[in-house]
């Protein structure tokens, strides 16, 4: 097979990113520009700010990325692009980049499913999936359990009825003074403290692989109230400690239930908070007298980045999956309909 290169744009949220992915697998480039920075003072994203940044940053990017990687237009295959979901206005800067490129160097589009990417992330350091597989995808905005009886075959079986896991890491951390992003510093305190106090697990229903958090948040926030009208030190290593063991659990259990429900081989996680080490110990040590393989991506490749795009994108290069010039940023597209 002669090596097929996808220069890959990703730009859903709050990062600028451009790479280039040899064969689905062999990262040439993957250039990130965050601004987390910029959206640190308002305690999250604020969506126009970070469309203009894009507008800012995606030339410089995409030209890096094709500098790192030493390859010109011309030795492209094809051009991907994150098409949804995410902030629409920021989907509309890296879609509209990809195609004017496209366009100019004759080159086919193909448009990329965000969480398909973080879970094809897990393809560009691992040998190979193993079908039938659970994808555990845990972000900013999205909490799912993923099916995937074979390439590109998506089910999702469980997601969140409320916050997803690292919105709420984010409120909870907003809640006990901590800066944005929340995730990295509720993680870090939790590994200082024990998770001492009280607080819910929502299993839902006996047979659901659903997830809730708004109950879990609304503890936390009464268990600092309560410490306040006391006149007491909050215990914070161990708030945090407790709070994310609660998360832990609920996330795990279910994920354990599914595999064996589902007769998988595979575990594979994936998402922003993929990087959380609470998580990503939990699940291995939970599985570790199982015979089923669970894979992890690298910090670097849980948050969102555009190797991941581009490492997706080689099945749809692959079966000639290829988009049109009408392509356009969709905030609301269909994981099962990639």
């Amino acid at each position: 097979m002669n090596d097929e290169l996808i220069l890959a744009i990703e730009t859903s949220c709050d990062e600028t990113s451009a790479a280039v992915v040899r064969n689905g697998r062999n990262v040439l480039s993957n250039i990130v520009s965050s601004q987390v920075e910029s959206h640190k003072r308002f305690g999250g994203v604020v969506p126009e700010i970070a469309s203009r940044h894009h507008v800012e940053q995606i030339t410089i990017i995409v030209e890096e990325a094709m500098k790192e990687a030493d390859v010109s237009f011309a030795d492209l295959d094809a051009v991907a692009v994150t098409e949804g979901p995410g902030l629409v206005g920021a989907l509309l800067i890296g879609v509209h980049a990809a195609k004017a490129i496209a366009f100019a160097h004759d080159l086919p589009l193909i448009g990329v499913h965000h969480i398909a990417g973080h879970i094809y992330a897990n393809q560009l350091t691992m040998e190979s999936f193993h079908f039938p597989a659970i994808a555990l995808v845990v972000s900013g905005g999205h909490t799912e359990l993923v099916y995937l009886k074979e390439h590109g075959a998506f089910e999702i079986i469980g997601e969140t009825r409320d916050d997803a896991v690292g919105e709420a890491y984010d409120k909870v951390a907003r809640t006990i003074g901590l800066p944005y992003p929340g995730g990295p510093h509720i993680d870090r305190l939790a590994a200082e403290g024990e998770p001492t106090i009280s607080l819910p697990r929502a299993w839902l229903e006996p047979d659901s692989y659903d997830f809730s958090f708004s109950g879990l948040k609304s503890a936390v926030i009464n268990t600092v109230h309560n410490y306040k009208q006391r006149n007491e030190q909050l215990p914070i290593n161990d708030l945090a400690a407790s709070f994310q063991a609660s998360v832990i659990d609920v996330l795990v259990q279910k994920t354990k239930r599914a595999a064996s429900e589902y007769e998988v081989k595979q575990i594979v996680l994936a998402g922003g908070v993929a990087a959380n080490k609470g998580l990503r110990t939990a699940l291995k040590d939970t599985f570790a007298e199982c015979d089923v393989e669970v894979s992890i991506p690298p910090l670097h490749l849980c948050t969102d980045n555009a190797a991941m795009i581009g490492a997706a994108a080689s099945l749809k290069l692959r079966t000639k999956q290829f988009s049109g010039y009408d392509l356009n940023g969709n905030p609301g597209i269909d994981l099962e309909q990639w």
